[in-house]
């Protein structure tokens, strides 16, 4: 038998979470990736702002832009909200965030994330937790 890492458990654990509270945490996940994204909003460069207005938030089921960073267009999962940065006209937000040649770095994307992280973690994790409560007796 091969180790696929746990996966296999992981996936196993997922599907027996009830429907109900996946559907009570998408709130959360939402809320948490818009303060995340109101972060680094705040901290992006702003030259012509086109930069701070091609942060978005992408809701579970939903696309996000083309040309978005990191990762392009995909579709979020039942599970996630996603923070992107970037769209058709605005294709450059790697430079900004990492740095080039004849620039420098102006990070706003990864430590606006960190700064955010524990409090949607523990969000989240609260949502969960009620949800699971909640439906508890309902079986």
């Amino acid at each position: 038998m091969s180790n696929d890492g746990g996966l296999s458990r992981f996936q196993k654990r997922m599907r027996a979470i009830p429907l109900a509270v996946r559907e009570a945490v998408q709130p959360a996940l939402i809320k948490s990736a818009e303060e995340t994204a109101t972060v680094m909003r705040s901290l992006a460069p702003e030259d012509t702002g086109a930069l701070k207005d091609s942060i978005e938030v992408t809701a579970p089921g939903q696309s996000t832009p083309d040309y978005s960073q990191p990762g392009g267009s995909r579709v979020a999962g039942e599970l996630e909200a996603l923070v992107t940065v970037g769209n058709h006209t605005v294709r450059y937000p790697h430079l900004v965030e990492y740095g080039s040649k004849k620039a420098p770095a102006q990070p706003f994307f990864w430590p606006g994330f960190r700064l955010n992280r524990k409090r949607a973690a523990n969000r989240i994790k609260r949502a969960i937790g009620k949800a699971v409560r909640d439906q508890w007796g309902k079986r």
